[in-house]
């Protein structure tokens, strides 16, 4: 009763799971789990009751599980779907270090003759959210993980800015409206402090709320392009007046580090895809969109000398759902990793390196060897 109960159980698992997916993407796949889940388990459940009625017929004990054949059919059945289900869950995070090289040259002599504040502003990324503690890429450019980072000893900001203090203003779940007025808060610095800012935006305005309600503008997931086409370009201006505001809140100078936004499809648009612990709705002009807010993100650190364009989009790429997929153009066999968190819209702990990487390549770039 126990073998057969808990068989049982296991096969509603994974119809409950399919029925998700099927609900999210209508794949013929999920639909065939779903439909495999449900029959098993109901041959399962008749055949236990069946043989236990003929037992007591026939004045003999109740079989055994094994002697039952729905329930040889459900353990294969059961061992079918944890294949499909297992074919929905990415790959590994992996070992190692993440992302390019960054040369140890540039951290042996001071950046800066001044005061520094490195500022954190944006979002879940600019936090470390997904990371163990430490480990997010805002905390790895101040200060190496030694212990666990060996190779990046010494690529550190500490080492290179003396006189360096932190102010931590990104927070979870917030998008380029919430960054824009936490711009406009900040205070004006003196001429003596240079400012050093980490900023990622974006992801949240295009990401939320998941298909699960209308696309508005800050939650604009589902949207057609012709709908999100202004709040593209609102969200554009908005960039423009955070960094003309940044610009102004330090007289002694400063620097902008503005992240591009990764892309968890490796550039296949297909995000209903996303495996089966975070499900999303197809978003057929989800492309055009993304794309808009990336071009507006490269525009605007075109059009200003104090900013500096962080490429998290192209590190990633890759390292997103189809990391296993050797038809992406962007498949990486020396490490086909997946560098997201279970939430899908954060990275991991090696996403975080690789982009800790991209952002103190682009500081060396911007400031080392000035």
């Amino acid at each position: 009763m126990l073998a057969a109960a808990s068989l049982v159980v296991l096969l509603l698992a994974f119809a409950v799971s399919a029925a998700l997916r099927v609900n999210r993407s209508m794949q013929h796949l999920d639909i065939a789990a779903l439909a495999a889940a449900l029959s098993a388990a109901a041959w399962v459940v008749r055949g236990y009751w069946r043989a236990r009625a003929l037992a007591r017929a026939a004045r003999k004990p109740s079989p055994r599980w094994y002697e039952l054949r729905p329930n040889i059919v459900g353990v294969g059945a059961s061992l079918l779907l944890l294949v499909w289900w297992g074919a929905r869950v990415p790959a590994s995070m992996g070992q190692g270090p993440a992302g390019p090289d960054v040369p140890a040259e540039p951290f042996d002599r001071p950046w800066f003759d001044k005061r520094v504040v490195l500022i954190s502003l944006g979002d879940s990324v600019s936090t470390g959210y997904g990371a163990g503690e430490g480990l997010g890429y805002f905390e790895l450019i101040q200060r190496n993980r030694d212990g666990i980072y060996p190779e990046m000893r010494g690529r550190e900001l500490r080492r290179v800015a003396p006189e360096l203090s932190v102010i931590r203003l990104a927070r979870n779940s917030t998008n380029s409206m919430d960054h824009e007025r936490v711009v406009q808060s900040l205070p004006y610095f003196k001429q003596d402090t240079f400012g050093l800012v980490c900023m990622t935006t974006g992801g949240i305005d295009l990401i939320h709320s998941y298909g699960k309600r209308a696309p508005k503008e800050g939650a604009m997931y589902g949207a057609d392009y012709a709908t999100a086409k202004p709040w593209i370009e609102r969200f554009e201006a908005r960039l423009d007046r955070m960094m003309g505001a940044l610009s102004e809140r330090f007289p002694g100078g400063c620097a902008v580090f503005l992240a591009t936004i990764y892309d968890p499809t490796d550039g296949e648009s297909d995000i209903e895809n996303a495996g089966p612990i975070f499900w999303l709705p197809a978003w057929e002009e989800g492309r055009p969109v993304f794309d808009g807010f990336n071009d507006a993100i490269r525009r605007v650190a075109e059009r200003h000398d104090h900013v500096h364009l962080v490429d998290v989009h192209a590190v990633m790429l890759g390292h997103g759902i189809h990391c296993r997929d050797r038809d992406n153009p962007h498949y990486c066999p020396e490490d086909p990793t997946y560098w997201y968190y279970v939430n899908l819209e954060d990275p991991n702990q090696r996403g975080y390196d690789a982009i800790r990487r991209v952002f103190l390549n682009a500081m060396i770039q911007a400031l080392a060897w000035k």
